[in-house]
């Protein structure tokens, strides 16, 4: 009997609206980690919208970090202001050790921290050029 009513009172629009709410809460998480990466300096950051073409995340952000020091220093900077803001953690972080790329995935958001090398030959933007970008302007942008 309570199977029918759980059935019964879940509608289709309840569920749009659910995944609306919930892409609207993964893109204000890709904004925070944009901006907490601008903070330590991160070069050329790019939101990708993947959640229309890939089952992995709703978010991408990809990141250049200019050293390995500095990819680290993005990555927990990101880790530090997703943690103070969202209270969460990454589900898992790869690539700390190395520090040429370093992967945080917070389920819905996919955090991608690579140094100029690393970026240019995986061109992660090209791969996943059928998504959505989403615009960040940085408020000084590396390089200007």
């Amino acid at each position: 009997m309570s199977e029918t009513l759980k059935i019964s009172a879940f509608s289709p629009s309840t569920a749009v609206a659910a995944n609306a709410e919930e892409e609207a809460t993964s893109q204000q998480l890709a904004l925070t980690i944009a901006r907490a990466a601008e903070d330590r300096k991160g070069g050329d950051i790019v939101l990708l919208r993947v959640s229309g073409v890939s089952y992995l995340a709703d978010y991408f952000a990809i990141v250049t970090g200019f050293s390995k020091v500095q990819v680290r220093a993005i990555a927990q900077v990101i880790q530090e202001q997703v943690a103070q803001e969202w209270q969460r953690q990454p589900l898992r972080v790869e690539g700390q050790a190395e520090g040429s790329w370093v992967l945080a995935d917070y389920g819905d958001v996919i955090v991608h921290i690579m140094m100029p090398q690393e970026r240019e030959f995986y061109n992660l933007e090209a791969f996943w050029g059928h998504a959505e970008q989403i615009e960040f302007a940085a408020s000084n942008p590396v390089g200007e």
